[in-house]
This record gives C-alpha cells, structure tokens and sequence, in this order.
C-alpha cells in the first residue's frame, strides 16, 4: 500500500509571525486594513486577495512533492468546491480533496458536479464527506436534520452518488434521498469516482467508513492511543469485503534541532498543542511509526502554511518516501 502526504490549506485564515502579533496574509480583514508597522506601506494594495495567497500554498505544495491539498469545508468562508477549481488549474499533480457537508443539496447534483471536476481536473478530485458543525449553525444554513441522522444522511448520500455514476438507470427510495430512473449517460458516464475521506470517532462513524469510505481520517493522537482504532477500523472494513486507509490528522514543527523546534512551537501557542514537534529527524522516524502501524494518509498542517509546506516537501518528503521505499522492499 502506498503512503500519501496531503497538505491542509489554511482556508479560515493563516498568520504570520513578522513582527509580534499575528495578521492575516493576502486579505484584510477591514477595507484599507495593512498589517504593517507605522510608515511601512504595502505594495500589494487591494490588488490580491486570499485566493491568491492559497493558490502559492497549493503550488508550493505540488512543487515539493506532496500528493494532494486538502480545502476543508467553512461555513463561514469561501466554498471549498470553488477553491479547489481555482486551484487545479495552477498545479499539475496534487489531487483536490474538498470539503462538503452531505446536507447541501441534491446528492445527484453533488455527483454531477463531481464528475465535472475530474473530467476537468484530469481525475485529480478527492471528496472529505463532514457531518457538518453544531446544531445552531447548521440550522444557519436550513439544515434541521437530526443529530443522531447525520451518519445515515452521509450514508445515502454516497449510495446515491456513487449509483448516479456508475448504473444507468438508477433508482433508490431512503429516508433522505430518492431516485428514479436516474444515472448518468453520455460524458457523465464512465469517469473515475472521486476517493472518499470520512472522519470521526465514534463506532457509527467507524461502520460508515467500512461501508462507504476509501479513507477514514482520525484525529492526532499518540500512536500507542490510536492503535485501537486502526485495528477496529481494519476489521470493520474487512466484514464488509473491503480495504480502507487510515490516515492521521497531525501539525507539524520539525526544524534542524528539537530545540529551535520547541522554541517554535512554543511561538505559535495553540497551534501547536497537537503538534508533532522535533528535529527532522525525530519527526521522521515518528511518521515512519505511524505508518507501521497502518497509517497510510497523512493530513499535514502547519502555520505559516506557506513556509512550512516548503520546509516539510523540501526536508522531510524525499527522506520519507526513501525510507518507506527501502521498507517496502524488505517486506
């Protein structure tokens, strides 16, 4: 099994640490807003914005060798489908993976749009299905499904997608979706899935990634404390007659030494409590743990996510696929 390395783009806000407190690159947060000192002007104007700033994030990444961006889904933000079109045309090889909540809209519509991404992506598009935000806000945006739903709506949702692409005709009655006679025919039909990223920790999450997931993503943790639910996982999916990755959410600070690493850490404050902090080194040979434990997706972050996708591509990438290379060979 492969081992892939996805870098998370900062799209509710990135920060910098040019001088002692942290601004937002790219876009401001107030018009005329410039987050430099006194008599300090910036030449950027008002001619760029955060679109800009994570299209050189995307490209910096696909640059240094990492497999995809991950657009996280933001009820408050830019839409994630629309980021990740305005970033495909500006990389070559990363794949796509967007955020999308299973309750906004039509799961035919959704699977239309998909298709249309990879046939303009050239089969680079990855779906991260979310169960969405708290009750309040999801009632913000008219969803007043249940909390206990969720995971059946995320379930039908997938059953419909993935049937729309790849039967003609299509038909199936749930508690959330219904379709008759459907299917995609002519250009629509035929084209690659995209691959699905589920989250959570719960066991009704777990049985869903069995069922519909090609990559159940779980929370940074200790790999001695993770270790349960990858085996869990692994034997849910093979009940189902199915093969599902793992992969591990994890921010990163690696530097030359652990110190300069912990003194980093220490700088970006919460952005670090969950983080794997160290040399280059240390930080190696704890992803390589993790992936002999079964993890074979991971889903990097960093701040500034600029910077650090260079540093990590540059330092850590060619060192961890070496590495992983030789095992694989071993075995």
């Amino acid at each position: 099994m492969t081992t892939e390395f996805i870098w998370q783009l900062p799209t509710a806000g990135d920060r910098r640490y040019g001088r002692a407190e942290a601004t937002r690159r790219g876009e401001r947060e107030h018009p005329g807003h410039v987050p430099f000192t006194d008599g300090v002007s910036d030449p950027r104007g008002d001619r760029f914005n955060y679109f800009d700033y994570l299209h050189q994030v995307a490209r910096a990444a696909d640059i240094t060798g990492f497999d995809g961006v991950l657009v996280q889904h933001d009820l408050e933000g830019d839409e994630s489908w629309v980021v990740a079109a305005y970033l495909a045309r500006g990389t070559r090889h990363l794949r796509l993976i967007a955020g999308f909540d299973a309750s906004w809209g039509s799961a035919v519509y959704a699977a239309k749009n998909a298709v249309s991404f990879q046939r303009a992506s050239g089969g680079r598009f990855g779906w991260q299905i979310g169960a969405g935000a708290d009750a309040a806000k999801r009632r913000r945006h008219a969803d007043y499904v249940a909390e206990q739903d969720i995971p059946a709506r995320i379930d039908e949702f997938l059953s419909v997608a993935r049937g729309v692409q790849t039967t003609a005709p299509f038909d199936f009655k749930g508690r959330f979706f219904e379709v008759q006679g459907g299917g995609f025919r002519g250009p629509l039909a035929g084209n690659p899935l995209p691959p699905v990223y589920l989250d959570g920790q719960t066991e009704e999450a777990f049985a869903l990634s069995a069922r519909q997931a090609d990559v159940h993503v779980l929370e940074a943790a200790p790999l001695e404390a993770l270790r349960p639910s990858i085996e869990r996982l692994q034997a849910l999916a093979a009940q189902e007659g199915r093969s599902l990755a793992i992969g591990l959410r994890l921010d990163v600070v690696a530097r030359e030494t652990e110190d300069e690493a912990q003194r980093d850490a220490a700088t970006l404050g919460e952005a670090a409590q969950r983080a794997l902090v160290g040399s280059y080194e240390q930080v190696e040979d704890r992803l390589l743990a993790y992936a002999g434990a079964g993890i074979s997706s991971f889903v990097l972050g960093a701040t500034p996510a600029l910077e650090e996708a260079w540093r990590f591509g540059e330092h850590l990438l060619p060192r961890l696929r070496e590495r992983l290379a030789q095992e694989r060979q071993a075995a």
